[in-house]
């Protein structure tokens, strides 16, 4: 991951917003540790609904949801980089209304999103992440 972020952010999103074999776009998402105060950066495959973009907080299917999630909770006000463009956004989870449309927006882009929704042991987050 520290690769793909430093070949993304050294690139202006030349590199690293588009990977081959993958259907989707990534994006760098910054967040702040809640307990650390840490800046990170996540590099994640995202959709985009209208001004808003979406990403999936799978972490493989992993049992637990993944940091970055939990920062985001703690702190939503943050930034992405989409290739080249840097997006002031605020975090949210999405509400029970939008949430399918959502996900399946996000499977049609990567199917094992559906795998890992069948392993984890938990419900899986959709964000949306909205300009601000």
């Amino acid at each position: 991951m520290g690769v793909h972020t430093f070949l993304y952010r050294g690139t202006g999103g030349r590199l690293g917003h588009k990977i081959p074999g993958l259907r989707g776009r990534m994006l760098l998402l910054d967040h702040v540790g809640a307990k650390t105060g840490t800046h990170r950066t996540a590099p994640l495959q995202y959709v985009s609904d209208g001004e808003n973009v979406v990403v999936i907080a799978s972490k493989g299917g992993f049992h637990k949801h993944p940091a970055w999630f939990h920062n985001l909770m703690a702190k939503p006000d943050t930034t992405v980089q989409i290739g080249s463009e840097h997006r002031a956004v605020h975090a949210r989870e999405a509400r029970p209304e939008e949430r399918e449309r959502l996900w399946d927006k996000a499977v049609k882009i990567y199917r094992p999103y559906e795998d890992y929704k069948a392993r984890a042991e938990r419900k899986i987050p959709v964000v949306v992440l909205e300009p601000r």
